[in-house]
């Protein structure tokens, strides 16, 4: 038997190969979009992958069952509350697949989704009755469990899901044997859950002792405590979640069809046409010189995460990348599934060398030179785009907080005729604000260099709401 997990860390999320050697059998379990690192290995341990489960629709990425059923044949299996355009092999509680050296079988696991499952792994080489691991998609993560609010725009409440959730963690998962090791869809990072540990893998007998969620108490205190304090969900979760449900374009042809340059005289007219202008640069080099009205999310940073946060899915976007870094800004775009693209500017920002009429610059600036400014007669508004939850543990004295997931919505609440000094923990956040904010006609800013956590090191004040 061969298990092998692939981790994409931008997007925190775990997919599997289970294979059987003896029958040269392949099963992918929860694949990203590009589906290349599934077909070399599985070409390399001399298998063919005929089988693709999803454990459930995915919010956060457009999975890649399609492109293996496509590329290689492969049969789709989903859990037998799915509903889905394309065919596929519904499983329910109990179902197997048997091959000389493995067995895969289906635990129905509803709670992050209704149609959620878990699949129970046993190496039949070694012990045939208790299973080896159990891939619980997002049902049962390490040190938390899937969100059960996700499903609300699909029908759902938080408060049915969640008590599904507590019924097959407890009648399903935890019933399984300590040693049972535990190779969840997402891990740290991922917006799936609330507070997932680091980690990859576990057993389920440290998750029994060390994960909140399983520890004893009533159904309705596991709800109240799973349904609390989510965060808040990107807009594009809902749409990838139907997305995965339908048919739709290949990530290789769409690819093929977006990925050409693009003049600067065009992306202009693109651009006051109401096209998006995504800078994918870091942040010092945007804040050197860009695109006026661009907007920059980083690809060194939670980069499709922001993008499906702050991009319209309505309207077309056209990158501005370094050369030779326009497919990995357009590939992790296709992730999740913003396939709306058209093209990239020819040559990035050599493009723009003689029309400095169309470059605009970011002031940067130290959290000293903050500080002072905040003593002087005329104090600018320090903006804290952090989340509500990272405010309130510390922050700048008299600064207002609006995360970045709201900025846009709440721009009014950002005065024009103040200086505003804009930070998040780090700078990678709040490089994305200080576009946003430049693309609204608010120039009088500067993003403060290195964050909170650079204020924090230059031993500046600080206030808690604790």
């Amino acid at each position: 038997m061969i298990l092998k997990q692939y981790y994409l860390s931008c997007l925190a999320h775990a997919s599997y190969l289970l294979g059987d050697e003896a029958s040269s059998t392949a099963i992918i379990v929860d694949p990203q979009r590009d589906i290349h690192q599934y077909l070399v290995d599985a070409e390399k341990f001399g298998l063919e992958i005929c089988h693709v489960f999803l454990t459930h629709f995915h919010a956060d990425f457009v999975a890649g069952h399609l492109e293996l059923r496509d590329r290689c044949g492969a049969t789709i299996r989903l859990g037998a509350r799915a509903k889905a355009e394309y065919a596929f092999v519904s499983m329910e509680d109990g179902d197997t697949l048997e091959f000389p050296g493995l067995r895969v079988q289906v635990l129905e696991t509803p709670g992050h989704t209704i149609e959620s499952i878990s699949i129970l792994v046993f190496d039949l080489k070694k012990d045939s009755a208790k299973p080896h691991a159990v891939l619980t998609g997002d049902t049962l993560f390490i040190g938390d469990v899937g969100r059960p609010d996700l499903g609300a725009s699909l029908g759902w409440t938080a408060n049915d899901l969640g008590a599904h959730l507590y019924e097959s963690l407890r009648d399903k998962l935890l019933k399984l044997p300590d040693e049972t090791l535990v190779y969840p869809a997402h891990g740290a990072g991922s917006l799936c859950g609330r507070q997932l540990a680091a980690g990859t893998v576990s057993s389920l007998g440290d998750q029994r002792r060390f994960n909140y969620a399983l520890q004893p108490m009533s159904k309705e205190a596991f709800i109240r405590i799973v349904t609390t304090d989510q965060p808040d969900a990107p807009p594009y979760f809902t749409y990838d979640a139907i997305l995965n449900t339908r048919e739709h374009a290949m990530l290789d042809k769409n690819l093929e069809e977006v990925l050409h340059p693009v003049e600067l005289d065009e992306v202009i007219r693109l651009g006051d046409a109401g096209a998006q202008i995504l800078d994918v640069r870091d942040a010092v080099e945007y804040a050197q010189g860009h695109l006026a009205g661009s907007i920059n999310i980083g690809l060194d940073g939670q980069y499709a995460t922001w993008a499906g946060t702050v991009l319209d899915r309505a309207k077309s976007i056209v990158i501005v990348a370094e050369p030779g870094h326009e497919l990995e800004a357009a590939l992790r775009l296709g992730r999740i599934g913003f396939d709306h693209m058209r093209g990239y500017l020819r040559g990035g920002m050599l493009a723009l060398a003689d029309r400095p009429d169309l470059v605009c610059p970011t002031e940067r600036v130290s959290p000293q030179m903050v500080a002072d400014e905040l003593a002087s007669a005329e104090p600018p508004l320090v903006l804290d785009i952090r989340n509500p939850s990272e405010w309130a543990t510390k922050h700048i004295a008299g600064s207002i907080n609006i995360p970045l997931s709201h900025l846009q919505a709440r721009i009014a609440e950002v005065p024009r005729d103040r200086r505003i000094a804009v930070h998040c923990a780090s700078g990678y956040r709040s490089s994305i604000a200080a576009s946003i904010l430049q693309r609204c006609g608010i120039n009088n800013l500067a993003d403060i260099a290195g964050g909170l956590t650079t204020w924090d090191a230059s031993k500046l004040f600080l206030v808690s709401e604790a």
